[in-house]
């Protein structure tokens, strides 16, 4: 979308209405036979659009659970998988088409991890958190996670960036572009903006864990600017109401605070606002942006904690709207039977 950047404009989203639960999208009983390419559980689903299609991208995969397993545990773990469709209409769920697989059709990870034990101090998993494309690439921002602690906290050696160049069936690393694990800038959710004299991918970042606050990066959209660690700019604050931008990390500032799960951020063109959701003290949140870096309307309950207990990562997707936008469609994880379900709900808008 075009960027515009007045910092002036109303707040217009009142709340939300029309909570849905559709569809569960993965694991036993779910409306995708996912346990023909052995995923039994899986968690997250950001989404990825590559012309007509749309890739979901899943976290660490279990091939067999016990029916009575609670969160990410099981056999034929996998750090990663990724599951295509064509599907158009989100009102009834998201049907795949396929998966990104092996030669036996079993999902398989886009990069592995190195599956060294919680304690050992190496990387236990790559977690995917975001995709965007530039061109005919495709690329996915991924967390090396170094720990797992108590709920909702874990350490990351360095987050980075992987490519695939013939349409998701391989991927390799991008070399050179790494954002260290101590940083802000760990899980990642993205956009394409253009300013009217250069077409940007916008990247809204938070650390490793659900506790911090949210920053903004940005880089050209160009193949070479993006696997360019020099190419990157970090937002630093306004000056009169405009951005500035620096190329060192260090002087990035917030542009949300507070204690942010695995979030994204969409265009709403119902409502002309940036929209943001996220978990955070167990409810997944939504707000409006007026720009990128703000400011942000304040948080809204999108799905209450109490009604659906280990809930995170809401993830939206600019392609699963219906009624002019007014409704949007998202996924969300659900810790208990650890899987990914398909909800909606109506933004409601001040006039």
């Amino acid at each position: 979308m075009t960027l515009d950047p007045n910092p002036d404009k109303p707040f217009v989203l009142g709340g939300v209405s029309e909570l849905t639960e559709i569809a569960q999208l993965t694991g036993p009983g779910a409306i995708n036979d996912t346990e023909s390419v052995m995923v039994a559980g899986t968690d997250l689903g950001s989404m990825v659009n590559v012309g007509d299609r749309t890739l979901f991208l899943f976290g660490d995969t279990f091939g067999e659970r016990d029916p009575d397993s609670t969160g990410g545990q099981g056999d034929m773990w996998r750090s990663n998988t990724g599951a295509w469709t064509t599907d158009d209409d989100p009102a009834d769920g998201i049907e795949f088409d396929g998966w990104v697989d092996d030669a036996l059709g079993i999902a398989a990870p886009l990069i592995e991890g190195d599956h060294q034990g919680n304690d050992a101090g190496g990387e236990v998993t790559k977690i995917p958190t975001y995709g965007f494309t530039v061109g005919s690439n495709i690329y996915v921002s991924y967390m090396s996670v170094k720990h797992w602690g108590a709920a909702g906290d874990w350490d990351a050696n360095y987050a980075a960036l992987i490519v695939s160049h013939d349409d998701g069936e391989t991927w390799e690393q991008v070399e050179g572009v790494q954002w260290p694990g101590d940083s802000d800038f760990v899980q990642f959710a993205a956009a394409q903006v253009s300013d009217g004299a250069r077409d940007w991918v916008y990247l809204w970042t938070i650390p490793a864990g659900r506790f911090g606050n949210v920053h903004l990066m940005r880089v050209p959209a160009t193949p070479e600017s993006v696997e360019s660690q020099a190419a990157y700019e970090y937002f630093a604050g306004t000056d009169d109401g405009d951005p500035m931008w620096s190329t060192e990390l260090s002087e990035a500032a917030p542009v949300v605070e507070g204690t942010i799960g695995e979030l994204s951020v969409v265009w709403s063109s119902y409502l002309e606002r940036w929209l943001m959701t996220y978990s955070d003290g167990g409810d997944a949140i939504i707000r409006e942006g007026v720009t990128p870096w703000g400011p942000w309307g304040d948080p809204l309950v999108l799905v209450p904690g109490d009604q659906y207990d280990g809930l995170y990562s809401p993830y939206m997707n600019p392609r699963y709207v219906d009624d002019d936008g007014r409704r949007i469609y998202f996924t969300l994880s659900l810790w208990g039977p650890y899987n990914v379900f398909w909800f909606s709900a109506e933004l409601d808008r001040i006039e």
